[in-house]
């Protein structure tokens, strides 16, 4: 049943995106706000509005929305979802592309937590019902390291961990053309991209957001770099690489070329979550995992390697 609330807008909201203030109001996403104000579901003193509009402090805001149900964990078999390592607090887990970290509201493909259910891998009960055990995640096209808590100690402590930036996160990525200097840091803050609500940007009121990389091979067209995260936002790498005139190699919604990811056979970005460490949550231990290239990405390194682009 379509549910709807009339509210004031504070003025802590004063100049504030609708969608924005919405989510802050009534504790909506941005995107399902987006959503609603798309749907024409909203109106500010009697007038409708677009999802870029802004409000003004005292305003009356108008929502008429119909609830979605919360994502449900289904049990997936993925096979090429390797475990790396799991005891009884941890699950270290080698993500294949094309497979999310959790459900989330318009994604019918496999996760992570889909996979481990049915694997039988219990996971810590600790966090919203379609995240539990989550303590960091990857972009559905990018493969790599992740630890899942299986424990509630766990949970709490590499929650604290991944806070507190003692979790080395290092990504391989091949991007186009050659950054000048092949090493260095890039701190941009990083935020939704003002016109599209799906992608992110380096904007001035962004979260403070830090990159440093390193090139390991130089190719005619492209890079191959390490990176090392030292923040953990949604995008980073592929929108700090991008900012900077070297986009992910295969990541279109980042302005990479095409034709170049066609020609190395690359069917999403080339980015791949390569090293993990972090002080393991019940014995204090300094552990480190590495994952190596997937096949798709090997194989767009040999021919950048053989001098084939």
């Amino acid at each position: 049943m379509p549910e709807s609330r009339r509210l004031p807008v504070p003025d802590g909201l004063e100049g504030a995106r609708i969608d924005a203030a919405l989510a802050k109001m009534l504790g909506f996403s941005r995107t399902f706000a987006a959503e609603v104000v798309a749907e024409g579901g909203v109106r500010v003193d009697g007038a409708s509005v677009g999802k870029s509009d802004r409000v003004a402090a005292g305003s009356w805001v108008d929502v008429e929305w119909t609830p979605k149900q919360d994502p449900q964990v289904v049990p997936v078999e993925v096979p090429e979802l390797q475990i790396v390592f799991q005891d009884d607090d941890i699950v270290v887990i080698d993500k294949p592309a094309g497979v999310a970290a959790h459900p989330s509201l318009g994604w019918e493909g496999p996760t992570v937590l889909g996979a481990l259910l049915a694997a039988g891998v219990p996971v810590a009960t600790s966090g919203s019902a379609e995240r539990q055990g989550i303590v960091h995640r990857l972009d559905v096209g990018t493969s790599g390291l992740m630890v899942v808590a299986k424990s509630e100690r766990a949970y709490t402590l590499l929650k604290r961990a991944f806070k507190d930036r003692t979790v080395d996160k290092i990504y391989h990525a091949v991007v186009q053309g050659h950054p000048d200097p092949f090493a260095g840091t890039i701190d941009a803050p990083i935020g939704r991209h003002p016109g599209h609500p799906w992608k992110f940007a380096v904007r001035p009121d962004g979260k403070d957001s830090v990159t440093h990389y390193e090139t390991l091979e130089a190719f005619p067209r492209a890079s191959l770099l390490e990176v090392h995260l030292e923040t953990g936002r949604t995008h980073q790498i592929r929108v700090h690489m991008a900012a900077h005139r070297h986009p992910c190699v295969g990541d279109p919604l980042y302005g990479s070329d095409p034709t170049l990811a066609e020609r190395l056979g690359l069917t999403r970005q080339w980015l791949h979550a390569h090293e993990l460490g972090f002080e393991h949550p019940a014995t204090g231990e300094r552990v480190t995992f590495t994952s190596p290239y997937p096949a798709d990405l090997q194989h767009a390194v040999d021919l950048l390697r053989d001098g084939l682009l």
